[in-house]
């Protein structure tokens, strides 16, 4: 078990919160919604994605990235068995799926910007590893979410 870096901990922090208050005027200047509204469902989400980078700190050879315990965590939090999912789900769909890509697309644009030289290396094995992750991802969302449909009963 790691130890928690508690400066890169605050920098991450310090990062959600502005991508968190980018998040809220996205939304504002797309969909005309109110930013104290969203407040509380984007500070859930916020909870949400900081409690994952302290599991990823607190067990950092563990197979999965951030993003997968954010998933995870976020999963937790919504299923209908959880007591607190209703709250949840109430205060976090206040906040808008596209308000959230459009920073997070952002930053992944930055991201990958800042390795266009490994790309390069890697030629044309890049889109063939680029289609599988695709088709992976695409055909993992769609059981997971037909198994929630049917949890729920709606089919």
């Amino acid at each position: 078990m790691g130890k928690i870096n508690t400066k890169k901990l605050s920098n991450n922090g310090l990062l959600l919160l502005l991508s968190g208050m980018a998040v809220l005027l996205t939304q504002k200047v797309g969909m005309g919604s109110s930013i104290i509204e969203g407040i509380p469902g984007m500070l859930m989400i916020l909870a949400v994605a900081l409690g994952a980078l302290i599991i990823k700190e607190l067990f950092p050879k563990s197979i999965f990235p951030a993003f997968g315990w954010v998933t995870i965590l976020g999963f937790l939090m919504s299923i209908p068995y959880n007591p607190l999912s209703k709250v949840f789900m109430e205060y976090t769909g206040k906040i808008n799926f596209m308000a959230i890509t459009t920073p997070l697309l952002t930053f992944a644009g930055i991201s990958v910007g800042s390795k266009i030289e490994e790309l390069k290396s890697m030629s044309w094995k890049i889109i063939l590893i680029s289609v599988l992750v695709f088709i992976s991802i695409f055909f993992a969302c769609a059981l997971i979410a037909e198994a929630v449909l049917k949890l729920r009963g709606e089919i």
